[in-house]
């Protein structure tokens, strides 16, 4: 009940500052006598109904936070504290890129959506890799890691593989499972590489490389046409896919209402999430399913707030979900709602 009251006042913050502000209140939190303690306490939600086993991995729930989040695996302490299943840091590309002039991150509160075009700011595969790996060294943490993969701006579409490559092997040893993110719509041309020729180049170069069989997964967009989805399916059988991440933020402004598509078009651009996502993104998610089946797991996104959302993509086909937007405006209790939900819910 207290969350509506301090995501009203980080709410008159510019969102990026929000996100910093937030963060560093619940690191001091954890900080604090016991402060670990009350937070797990508060926050998670154990239940032996929730556990899943994917990827050859135990995830303790399906419920994970996408990238974007914690682009630079610095918060993962304090996200484990609240509950997550699993955490998927990025998006990580080779060199550190700025990203974006700000401002770069909207809001529009009353249809509960953002709006972004961050462009894949962060540290740089070697800093985030380092700072992983302290991690595993000074902690005993079994939160799973996922680490979501990415081109820079200035890398040509014909070299992406190698700029795959270059963060797979940079973090294979730090992260538990790799998600190929070729569908944000703030990096010039990345969604380019969602075509069958390109996707088949970079799995089939990661794959070469992938010695110890770490999963290798794929986000795509919302956007995609049915035969792109089809191509996709198609690949899945051609080369080593372990699993879909679906999906990524929309260009498609149709979703907001006439108000809001004002605001949105005077932002500029970026892709939206939240709410107005929820349908378009069961829409793919269930046609990806009709083709995939059980044959391989589907992580799901795209507008979840509540534990009934969470159970609407799991019975379309997700075997895991992911939440993003909804954090923002739900706050941090909103993984154990969905986590009591789940299990109150699960299927006999």
């Amino acid at each position: 009940m207290l969350y509506p009251i301090i995501r009203n006042a980080l709410f008159t913050l510019p969102p990026e500052t929000a996100h910093k502000v937030s963060m560093k209140g619940l690191h001091f939190a954890a900080a604090l006598p016991y402060g670990k303690e009350l937070l797990a306490n508060q926050f998670q939600y154990k239940h032996k109904d929730l556990s899943r086993s994917l990827f050859g991995l135990n995830f303790p729930n399906p419920v994970g936070l996408g990238a974007g989040f914690d682009k630079n695996a610095e918060h993962l302490e304090v996200l484990e504290l609240l509950g997550f299943g699993f955490v998927e840091i990025g998006t990580v590309t080779p060199k550190a890129q700025a990203g974006n002039p700000s401002p770069r991150l909207f809001r529009l509160p009353s249809q509960k959506a953002l709006i972004n075009r961050m462009g894949f700011n962060n540290d740089g595969v070697d800093v985030i890799a380092k700072r992983l790996s302290f991690r595993k060294e000074k902690t005993n943490s079994s939160l799973i890691i996922g680490g979501n993969i990415g081109k820079n701006k200035i890398t040509e579409n014909s070299d992406a593989w190698k700029d795959y490559c270059t963060n797979f092997k940079g973090l294979e040893n730090v992260v538990d499972y790799f998600v190929v993110n070729v569908s944000s719509p703030n990096t010039p041309g990345l969604r380019a590489l969602q075509e069958k020729e390109s996707l088949r180049k970079i799995f089939s170069e990661l794959q070469d490389i992938n010695k110890n069989n770490k999963p290798i997964l794929l986000k795509i967009a919302p956007d995609l046409e049915n035969s792109a989805l089809d191509d996709i399916i198609s690949l899945t059988q051609e080369v080593k896919i372990e699993g879909l991440v679906s999906s990524n933020t929309t260009l498609d402004r149709q979703l907001l209402n006439a108000v809001n598509l004002e605001k949105a078009n005077a932002f500029g651009a970026g892709g939206l999430s939240g709410q107005p996502l929820f349908e378009k993104s069961n829409q793919v998610l269930t046609y990806l399913y009709k083709g995939v089946g059980s044959r391989i797991p589907i992580i799901a996104s795209g507008g979840i707030f509540t534990g009934n959302d969470a159970q609407l993509k799991i019975n379309d086909g997700a075997s895991l979900v992911q939440i993003w937007t909804g954090f923002i405006y739900e706050g941090p209790g909103m993984v154990k709602n969905i986590c009591q939900h789940l299990a109150a819910h699960k299927k006999n």
